[in-house]
């Protein structure tokens, strides 16, 4: 009887933790590298502060309890990680994910391997996305499990190791929709409006900060609908599908970025694969 007692035991155990884990950490506690870590800040009358490696984070409030939703980018080493709130340090585990590998064939050699001008204008872009990425505003978001930007089956995963060329590059940062050229691409959430412009590699490109450090960015956009300092209700339309920049064919490429880490929009749809 002992012996039976014990793993019905355990059993239990394991279905109560999963009852009182809150909704937000069951959708969206997905903690790999390029993934999202919902840390139990516990009550309090005020919001608390949080950061990540020194970046504040996007601190939400489910019943009784804050949570951080942290942001993990793909450098991200699995094992123990650690979340500052005031003067107490909060640990969290990260698992090790491994993403797959894709091979492009790029006509335009530049787009490979960009010539001395190309690079200034680069890294010229590079600085103006980065500080929209580090935005943080005050306002929180109007909802955190996000309506699809488009209708239409994946065409490119989060994570994956490019190959243009045969010359590897940065993963990829977002998730490909494939879908037609002009198709409207939706905001998936309220947000503003923080950045606009035609880049090298992205093409015609929008950046929508929905609150706290929680960005949408879309890309290779044949228009753009929007201006800068626009505010956005959710379902607004940004722009329309193309195939400006560095790309292949019309697709709609997002990027969803927390804490200033590219993290995979998947969790975020309900569509995140271990």
């Amino acid at each position: 009887m002992p012996r039976l007692f014990a793993p019905l035991l355990l059993l239990c155990l394991v279905f109560a933790s999963s009852a009182q884990a809150s909704y937000i950490t069951r959708q969206l506690n997905k903690p790999v590298p390029g993934g999202v870590a919902v840390v139990d800040l516990g009550p309090a009358a005020t919001a608390p502060s949080a950061r990540f490696d020194g970046k504040p984070v996007l601190v939400v409030k489910e019943q009784d309890t804050w949570l951080a939703i942290v942001g993990l980018p793909l450098t991200q080493k699995p094992g123990t990680a650690q979340l500052t709130q005031g003067s107490r340090n909060l640990n969290f585990s990260v698992a090790s994910k491994k993403y797959p590998e894709q091979r492009i064939t790029l006509k335009n050699k530049r787009q490979v391997n960009p010539d001395p001008a190309d690079l200034k204008r680069i890294d010229a872009e590079l600085a103006e996305q980065i500080k929209a990425y580090r935005s943080f505003s005050p306002t929180l978001p109007s909802n955190l499990i996000l309506d699809k930007p488009v209708n239409g089956p994946l065409s490119s995963k989060f994570g994956v190791r490019r190959f243009f060329n045969g010359e590897e590059r940065n993963p990829h940062a977002g998730l490909d929709f494939a879908v037609p050229a002009g198709t409207p691409i939706k905001t998936p959430a309220n947000g503003k409006v923080i950045l606009i412009g035609n880049y090298f590699f992205n093409g015609n490109t929008v950046f929508v900060d929905h609150g706290q450090g929680f960005i949408s960015m879309f890309c290779h956009m044949s228009k753009i609908d929007v201006k800068a300092g626009q505010q956005l209700s959710r379902g607004a339309v940004v722009g329309r599908v193309g195939a400006t920049g560095r790309a292949t064919g019309p697709h709609m490429h997002w990027n969803v970025s927390l804490n200033d880490a590219r993290v995979d929009p998947a969790i975020f749809i309900g569509a995140f694969q271990p």
